[in-house]
């Protein structure tokens, strides 16, 4: 069994064909289908049913799958390794943050990272985390920091950081204490975040909630990011939520209050990748220093609390 053999199967699990297994690989159609069949006589298993458009993967090249793509992605990073020796002075590193990321003491990583290692090529991705997930487990990122929970298979999570989630309002009375799901579901809201809607972590926590007690959650203003929901609520417009992070930043507008939930919800911040793939040297580098900016620069307190 050979790496190459690993990689041609791979790619025609990929691709679902031979033919585009090989382009992808600038290889022959030919080549791949030789190296996958070699590799089927090895193991004594089929991996593909030959269909007449489409390949259809087994159960033995389903339980392959997650072995081959370790092995080959362990002999490329070690190469990498080599190559860029420790002082990291070439490669390519993709990374997805959450889009609050700023608030998370997260604004001066690329500049952080890139004074580092000029050398490498440094891909930062700030997208809502439904979105970082999807990307991740598509191959598209190789890693990301985001916001519990996610749906995506295939991925390893590691909690880092759980950070309360408060319902800030200019207009609702100081004394009235913590905000129960049923006030929430007849406010008058603006969400931020509109292109991920319903897909975003924290808006779907609220939504369960709801619907745990037969309720709904419409918001009368979606908007795509945090500053302008906020601008909205400062105006007495609606009222929204956000995370402690970014209640007790610098930037929030004066003249909203804060309020916890009766029954209090939080953010886990999480570090995720693809499941039995192993970083590349300038990844895991970059994962490194997030996660040590992050539990650096956040103070613990009750409503906020790393998570080792």
């Amino acid at each position: 069994m050979t790496i190459t053999q690993l990689t041609a199967f791979l790619a025609a699990l990929e691709h679902g064909s031979f033919t585009a297994a090989a382009a992808s690989l600038g290889m022959t159609q030919a080549s791949v289908s030789e190296l996958v069949a070699r590799l089927e006589r090895e193991l004594d298993a089929t991996l593909f049913v030959r269909g007449s458009r489409r390949l259809v993967p087994t159960a033995a090249a389903q339980e392959l799958r997650p072995h081959a793509a370790q092995a080959v992605s362990a002999v490329q990073n070690g190469i990498d390794t080599i190559h860029s020796l420790a002082s990291l002075d070439r490669g390519i590193c993709t990374f997805g943050v959450l889009r609050n990321a700023a608030y998370y003491a997260l604004a001066d990583l690329a500049e952080t990272f890139h004074h580092r290692h000029p050398n490498v090529r440094l891909r930062l991705v700030g997208i809502n985390s439904a979105h970082v997930a999807r990307s991740i487990a598509r191959g598209e990122l190789e890693a990301g920091l985001l916001v519990l929970p996610i749906d995506e298979d295939g991925l390893e999570v590691k909690p880092l950081f759980r950070d309360e989630v408060l319902y800030v309002s200019s207009t609702r009375p100081a004394g009235r204490g913590p905000v129960t799901i049923s006030e929430v579901a007849e406010a008058k809201l603006v969400l931020y975040d509109a292109f991920a809607g319903w897909d975003d972590p924290t808006r779907r926590q609220l939504l369960e909630r709801a619907r745990l007690q037969g309720l709904t959650i419409e918001p009368s203003v979606e908007v795509e990011h945090v500053e302008t929901a906020l601008s909205l609520v400062a105006a007495g417009t609606a009222d929204t939520i956000v995370s402690r992070s970014i209640a007790e930043s610098e930037g929030f507008p004066p003249g909203i209050r804060t309020f916890p939930f009766a029954e209090p919800m939080h953010d886990t911040i999480a570090l995720v990748q693809r499941e039995g793939v192993l970083l590349s040297p300038a990844t895991r580098k970059l994962a490194e220093l997030a996660e040590r900016m992050l539990s650096e620069a956040l103070p613990e307190h009750a409503g906020r609390t790393p998570l080792r």
